[in-house]
């Protein structure tokens, strides 16, 4: 060992020793820092004989003579008086020592030689000064000592079938070794790279070893993975350091050419530049371009880039495509081409403008394109339209920072570096990175870098200290309150998964705070936190709430908890509320929510938990997000629907009535991000619609109860002839439907609702049987109608009428409100939230809507052949007066027979479309819920023979005769069809 600027040199030698020594060498004990100082002499060597022994000695030099003192032989004292001297006769130097001012020194091994794994483990590296190589120089305090050991044969080779891999495949380099081995790792050095990068498990890096092998394989290589590669492992009591070059070729991607296409006016612009830029790599290309004629090249480095610019000085005469050719020893040459067409007499052009960026002029159907400004990457690009005038202009110029940290954050989840160092110091750079996000690239660059990292976290399982997690919140929270327009509708348009990727990530991230650091609460305008460790002692229920207009809170019920406790697990608890950012997802509803629009509150709540490192995702929580003026829907974020852009679904939520709080409140049965839907369609409260609703339902049926007192009263007057009969027989069957479905309707509130509520169920069941009955006895009373008008000398005996009629009026509503039962109850679909009736989101709702509209359709026919009927034979030639009577008849035929026939049931449609004025919900409520007056009055009291009856009873006075009676389906008929119908009677 030899010691620089020293008076103290420390030799470790091995020699050989002339001489009979006859006892044992007085040397220094073991050394720390080295082996054996001193061996036992062979007492029973001879004479004369030599060993090759290792020793450590300390000789005293000046400082410029030692190199000298040591080319001459050495004698060193004897260690008795009757020991026989001893000659050096061999000298090899096997460390190399520094003694720096502050007292400490720096020793390195010679070739050959090592410092052990035990000396190596007990003391600092000094790689500030030499190489990184593990164990080959280290730092003693002064009281140390030590030297290098020599160092047996190598014990592993490390293997690749070749240094040159092709982009795009799978690098595999292989350890074989002879002896065990421990501490195994990978590293790789850079191109530019001060130190290696460690290498381990990631989505392109995976590592596997067995017995006498590792390999380390790299799938889909790039040039960003070519380096020097370094196996370091300890087998033998050594720390080994084997290394092997991979080279990878560039691609036509890795080219950045600008621009990429030209078209020049050689008028305006005689000559113009091309710039042909690659990354830093070892293949040591040499760039050229053709044709080089009458052209200028020169070369420029930029940090991470070369680029060979030519400027063309003499515009050519014709169109020209120029390459860019790159060639490196060994690889076949790779050329990228750049099209220049030049621009004609004649030719549509767009005029040069320099507003904002020199744009020369561009032949129409050409992309001009121009350099980002300086500290940004990319290109801005604007198209030539064909009829010569400027599209908008397209920038994908992104800040270079961002570039280094998103590259940075993509390689480390590839692979590439250790996590624990490494997020933490990229997320604190985010933030200082902020202020220069100016444009979609950026806001893209940067969600990008948080996307890697919060996969990062996730796979390494990796825990961020409370400086980092603040830095990620506030980041988030300046993205939050970014101008919307401007930044993420573009931003979105170019990745529709943007914002569903922003939440994924805060989520990840936010639940991976170290325990130390707990519990943590954190609190800006768009970002709330809250986090909370339980013990193994848990409380009743865990709460948390929010500082939000309105307040909103959860409640995680013990029940929930209770299985985590186990073996005394540390439970966290992490509550996030975002602001803003349901506005920035996609408008992406599941199936159960069906095609309507909705609007948000604006807050979105994650809560996630953690139990000894894993996640739990299974769990009741009862949120509630404040007062809402419509009926709302408890949701959360499906990352994984629409194909990875997200969505909002109702999966395992369900809404709470508001019993003991003031609002409706949400329960899902798993943990995620929640919050809660109010469809745009759906009329807010309204004290007076709700209002005309109860007293329309109320005024039905006071009406349909008059009618059956009506018919008590004259049916047997009525229904003399079979006509009169079936008809009188239908309108009867369907005020009965009609009163029972309003009373079991306006009664339903007063239900417990829920699918486990028996009473709320049986009402929804009977109201949707009872309701689709009536519809049903309407068709039946239609077609009879029809039947009457088209076949008016073909008539069905009363029997089979009134059979028909029955197993249409009840038989087939009965058949639709069991089908839906049992098909939707199952599956949860059936009753809607907070109501006893069908659930208006699934397909149990379409079960009645679809007969109702199917009807109210065939019922406008029959209703449109009836007024054709009055019209065609009184409109031709007839006299004034017969003219007016038709039109008096229409008239009357409209008002009976809307009402009977349900058709104000149609005006249910423009509720639909409607999205701002409530007009049609007002119409639709009155008409409808009053249509039991409306049979009263139209269906029963304005029928002829029922007011015959009536004045017979009570006036027994005679009525006058009419002409026309649609109420009982009779009309005038000339004699002998009059005959006829008498005699079928």
């Amino acid at each position: 060992m030899v010691c620089l600027a020293a008076p103290v040199l420390l030799l470790a030698m091995t020699l050989p020793f002339v001489g009979s020594p006859l006892a044992r060498t007085s040397q220094p004990g073991r050394s720390q820092a080295g082996g054996e100082s001193g061996k036992q002499w062979d007492q029973e060597r001879g004479a004369g004989e030599s060993a090759l022994i290792s020793i450590y000695v300390q000789l005293d030099f000046s400082d410029e003579t030692w190199s000298m003192t040591l080319s001459r032989t050495l004698t060193l004292p004897p260690a008795s008086a009757s020991s026989s001297p001893r000659t050096l006769t061999g000298l090899i130097l096997t460390t190399e020592c520094n003694v720096k001012h502050d007292g400490f020194t720096y020793c390195a091994c010679l070739s050959g030689y090592k410092w052990n794994a035990s000396v190596c483990s007990h003391h600092h590296a000094c790689q500030s000064l030499y190489n990184y190589h593990p164990c080959s120089c280290l730092v003693f305090s002064p009281t140390e000592a030590g030297y290098c050991q020599l160092l047996p044969p190598v014990p592993g080779t490390l293997r690749l079938n070749t240094w040159l891999q092709a982009p795009g495949n799978t690098l595999n380099l292989t350890l074989l070794t002879s002896q065990e081995t421990t501490d195994l790792n990978w590293f790789l050095r850079r191109s530019g790279s001060p130190s290696p990068i460690p290498l381990r498990p990631g989505a392109h890096v995976s590592l596997t070893s067995s017995q006498g092998q590792a390999v380390l394989s790299i799938c889909n290589i790039s040039h960003q993975w070519e380096g020097e590669y370094m196996c370091c492992f300890e087998a033998q009591g050594f720390r080994w350091e084997l290394y092997h070059m991979v080279r990878v070729p560039l691609q036509a991607t890795d080219v950045a050419r600008l621009p990429d296409q030209l078209s020049i006016s050689c008028a305006t612009s005689p000559g113009f530049q091309l710039s042909c830029c690659i990354p830093n790599t070892h293949l040591g290309y040499t760039a050229s371009w053709s044709p080089g004629e009458g052209s200028k090249a020169s070369l420029f480095n930029t940090p991470g880039d070369q680029c060979l610019v030519l400027a063309v000085q003499h515009c050519p005469t014709a169109d020209t495509t120029y390459t860019c050719d790159l060639q490196s020893p060994g690889l076949t040459p790779l050329r990228v081409p750049v099209s220049v067409t030049i621009i004609q007499d004649g030719d549509t052009t767009c005029p040069e403008d320099s507003s904002a960026i020199a744009w020369n002029v561009t032949k129409a159907g050409h992309v001009a394109q121009a350099p980002c400004p300086m500290n940004r990457t990319g290109t801005v690009k604007r198209t030539c339209g064909p009829d010569g005038t400027w599209g908008p202009i397209r920038s994908n110029c992104t800040d270079t920072g961002l570039l280094v940290l998103l590259q940075r954050a993509q390689l480390l989840w590839a692979g590439q570096g250790w996590p624990a160092e490494e997020v933490p110091l990229i997320l604190a750079q985010l933030l200082e990175q902020m202020v220069v996000v100016s444009s979609p690239s950026d806001l893209l660059a940067l969600l990008g870098t948080m996307t890697f990292l919060a996969n990062v976290v996730a796979d390494t399982r990796i825990q961020l200290n409370r400086s980092a997690l603040e830095a990620l919140l506030k980041t988030t929270d300046k993205v939050l309150d970014m101008d919307t327009p401007s930044l993420w509708a573009l931003a979105q348009a170019q990745k529709p998964s943007t914002g569903s990727n922003l939440l994924l990530a805060v989520e990840t991230l936010a639940c991976s705070l170290c325990l130390q650091d707990q519990p943590f609460s954190f609190s800006l305008p768009n970002v709330q936190l809250q986090t909370q460790l339980l013990g193994p002692s848990f409380p009743d229920d865990y709460t948390v709430s929010f500082s939000t207009e309105p307040p909103l809170q959860a409640q995680i019920p013990r029940h929930s908890l209770a299985p985590l406790s186990h073996n005394g697990t540390n439970v966290t608890v992490t509550s996030l509320m975002l602001r803003n950012l349901d506005h920035l997802l996609p408008s992406n509803y599941g199936q159960e929510l069906g095609d309507d629009l909705y609007v948000t509150p604006g807050l979105v709540l994650a809560i996630s938990i953690m139990a000894g490192g894993q996640a739990f995702n299974q769990g009741e929580v009862i949120m509630d997000f404040g007062h809402t003026d419509s009926i709302v829907h408890c949701v959360f974020w499906d990352h994984d629907l629409f194909q990875g852009d997200g969505g909002w679904s109702e999966e395992g939520c369900q809404v709470q009535p508001a019993n003991a709080s003031a609002t409706p409140q949400c329960n899902c049965q798993h943990l995620t991000a929640f919050s809660v839907l109010m469809s745009r369609h759906t009329v807010p409260e309204n004290p007076t619609l709700e209002l005309l609703s109860q007293v329309g339902l109320g005024a039905s049926i006071v009406a349909l109860l008059v009618c059956l007192g009506v018919y008590r009263l004259v049916w047997r007057v009525v229904v003399r002839n079979k006509v009169a009969y079936l008809r009188h027989a239908a309108l009867l069957n369907m005020v009965l439907c009609l009163l029972a479905a309003d009373s079991c309707f306006l009664g339903a509130p007063l239900l417990p609702p829920g699918p486990r509520s028996p009473l709320c169920l049986a009402a929804a069941f009977l109201c949707h049987f009872l309701y689709l009955a009536t519809f049903f006895w309407m068709l039946a009373q239609a077609l009879m109608l029809a039947h009457q008008l088209l076949f008016v000398f073909h008539q069905l005996s009363k029997r089979q009428v009134l059979s028909l009629m029955v197993v249409l009026g009840y038989l087939c509503p009965m058949g639709f409100a069991g089908v839906a039962l049992g098909l939707y109850l199952p599956r949860g679909q059936y009753l809607g939230e907070g109501a006893c009736w069908l659930d208006g989101k699934g397909g149990a709702l379409y079960t009645f809507v679809g007969p109702v509209l199917a009807i109210v359709g065939v019922n406008g026919l029959v209703l449109a052949m009836a007024v054709l009927k009055l019209l065609r034979p009184s409109l031709s030639e007839g006299p004034q007066m017969e003219r007016c009577q038709a039109l008096l008849g229409v008239v009357k035929a409209l008002l009976i027979l809307t009402p009977i026939f349900g058709l104000t049931w149609g005006l249910g449609l423009a509720t639909l479309l409607e999205e701002v004025s409530t007009v049609p919900h007002y119409i639709f409520t009155i008409l409808n819920t009053s249509q039991g007056v409306f049979i009263l009055l139209f269906g029963c009291l304005m029928d002829k023979k029922v007011q015959e009856a009536l004045l017979k009873r009570f006036c027994r006075g005679q009525p006058p005769n009419s002409t026309i009676s649609l109420a009982t389906n009779e009309t005038q008929m000339p004699e002998h069809s009059k005959g006829r119908s008498e005699n079928a009677r």
